[in-house]
């Protein structure tokens, strides 16, 4: 991808067909059932949400996590597009995960998915949505 970082914010090349002003998609991603090992192992969430973006088609700007004691990760890309979180409860095999990327060249989706892969989930449930600029219901 050779795009700059100003031309990926907010929504370069969408169509505005109506009054509202789409700028990105929005999902919320909870994982049960994961592998606690994984959920726990600060090196292996680093590097999953940083694979997970740019399998989005995101633009990593920075990355931070923190291994809590006894256990669980909180993990943060910060992406040119927006970002993705994840935090882990590897006592009980869960994680809540939040993606949202501006633009349409991403896939938010995709990087859940991956996500539900790579930490081994035998369930999952996915919900997303579009973000715009219109006030709900004007």
């Amino acid at each position: 991808m050779n795009n700059s970082l100003s031309s990926l914010h907010p929504n370069p090349g969408w169509a505005n067909t109506s009054s509202s002003q789409p700028v990105g998609k929005h999902c919320i991603l909870e994982l049960y059932d994961c592998d606690p090992g994984k959920l726990n192992d600060e090196a292996f969430i680093r590097t999953t949400i940083a694979s997970a973006a740019r399998e989005a088609g995101a633009t990593v700007l920075h990355l931070i996590s923190h291994h809590f004691q006894p256990q669980g990760v909180t993990g943060l890309v910060l992406l040119a597009e927006s970002h993705l979180s994840i935090h882990t409860w590897p006592e009980s095999g869960y994680a809540a995960v939040d993606v949202f990327t501006c633009g349409d060249h991403t896939m938010p989706d995709r990087a859940c998915l991956t996500l539900v892969e790579a930490l081994a989930a035998d369930h999952y449930k996915l919900s997303s949505f579009l973000r715009d600029t219109a006030l709900p219901g004007g």
